[in-house]
């Protein structure tokens, strides 16, 4: 290499979860000296981060790891799919090392082993936030890792462990340093967000001049005091959650949930082991929108869980109806190795699966469509993600990045990425906005 810096290559796939591991291992190795490669061509080897939670994703791992290895032939493979590393082995003898998820570690050491370090120290700067996977305007926040619920039909548990929380004050600080660095829209993240805490028994931390509790409001609470958008993504419906309802009312944090209900069918939910199951949920929604009239709901359904009965769904579609989710996706039922949902009954046939999905999303559609009709003529904040002079796609506040719908703006001066601008709603179709600033 003739003393220049070694370049690694990186993929990464998978869930937000996976996308901030992929940011801390890239953020390690640019403080190193390493530098990243566009091409794995022209790297000195590729860093394949990869998902195993469905057989689908564990496809599109593989897939990628086959292309580094075609393209390159130097290869680290880390992230979910990592924890069971036989099926890689298997397919790619050759591959230099195989890591499970969160073991940033035995990452580093690998590429160490694979390429040494030239690090100078006059130009290898890292800047303070890291290195971020995203657009500069948001990012997402990850703060716990690991997760306490059994649901049947997944193996995170397995794959990431029980749920382990970071400190509140080291959550604010990185936080800090995102929002002086220009992030405008902070996307909170982990796979039970409102467990925040439970195994830290909510431990106090410093945070400036104060300590704050390791606890779901407590840490939503100062986030909203940081300046930025604040969005809670993946919040179980516990009861407490009902305390940063008010939040998002006195506009600390955005009017959004993010909240994965995957049912509405008592039974089904008794087969998947879902955690708040028994909550009289319609009520618990009637009872936020009290709170907050502004809050908009979005969420994610499996329908063709093995044992769901035709009454199953129809119950499934009538409290569809009645909740008015304002953004919804839907999955049908994938088995994944190791769960125990595969022994829980008959599979639903793939045909029953395809007409429920389609018979779901037919319905909700007309119900995000009523929901979106309502914005129109309103004034509301966008945040812009995309800018070409006077046309831009943004998001509002009831909209996260690349999973809900878009506002597309006219405007008569320039607009810029990352910038919040005012837009008033003049139509609504089936999923998006279209407004002028």
């Amino acid at each position: 290499m003739s003393g220049s810096a070694p370049r690694i290559s990186f993929v990464s796939l998978g869930c937000p979860k996976a996308l901030v591991d992929s940011e801390r291992i890239l953020t390690h190795l640019r403080a190193e000296g390493y530098e990243v490669a566009r091409r794995h061509d022209g790297a000195d080897v590729v860093i394949v981060n990869t998902c195993g939670f469905l057989d689908s994703a564990k496809a599109e791992s593989l897939e990628a790891i086959g292309s580094a290895m075609a393209e390159n032939g130097k290869v680290i493979v880390t992230g979910c799919m990592g924890a069971e590393p036989e099926q890689i082995r298997n397919a790619f003898p050759n591959v230099l090392a195989i890591t499970g998820p969160q073991q940033y570690e035995s990452v580093l050491d690998a590429v160490h082993t694979a390429v040494p370090p030239a690090h100078d120290p006059f130009v290898d700067l890292v800047p303070p936030q890291g290195i971020k996977l995203t657009p500069r305007h948001y990012a997402y926040l990850k703060i716990s890792e690991g997760c306490n619920n059994r649901c049947t039909f997944c193996i995170i548990p397995k794959l990431r462990g029980d749920l382990v929380s970071r400190p509140a004050g080291d959550v604010l600080r990185e936080a800090e340093k995102l929002v002086k660095a220009g992030v405008k829209e902070l996307l909170v993240i982990s796979q039970d967000t409102s467990a925040y805490g439970v195994d830290l028994r909510y431990a106090e931390s410093p945070w400036k001049d104060r300590s704050v509790r390791a606890k779901f409001f407590d840490l939503s609470r100062e986030l909203g005091s940081l300046g930025a958008w604040v969005r809670l993504h993946y919040v179980y419906p516990y009861p407490h959650v009902d305390e940063v309802i008010g939040l998002m009312a006195d506009r600390l944090v955005l009017p959004y949930l993010d909240i994965p209900f995957q049912h509405a069918s008592p039974s089904v939910l008794r087969a998947m082991r879902r955690p708040a199951a028994q909550e009289k949920q319609l009520d618990r929604i009637r009872t936020w929108r009290g709170i907050c009239p502004d809050l908009a709901i979005r969420s994610t359904f499996i329908v063709g869980f093995p044992g769901e009965t035709e009454e199953d769904f129809e119950f499934l579609l009538d409290w569809l109806d009645e909740a008015q989710l304002d953004r919804v996706g839907c999955f049908k039922f994938e088995p994944v190795a190791g769960a125990p949902a595969n022994d829980i009954a008959l599979p639903v046939p793939e045909e029953v699966k395809e007409r429920r999905w389609h018979r779901f999303m037919q319905r909700q559609q007309a119900v995000s469509a009523r929901r979106l009709a309502k914005r129109v003529g309103r004034r509301v904040p966008v945040i812009i993600d995309e800018a070409n002079g006077r046309v831009a796609k943004g998001r509002t506040q009831w909209d996260a990045p690349e999973i809900d719908g878009t506002v597309h703006l006219t405007s008569r001066l320039p607009m810029r990425a990352g910038e919040i601008v005012t837009a008033r709603i003049e139509r609504a179709d089936a999923y998006d906005l279209h407004g002028t600033v």
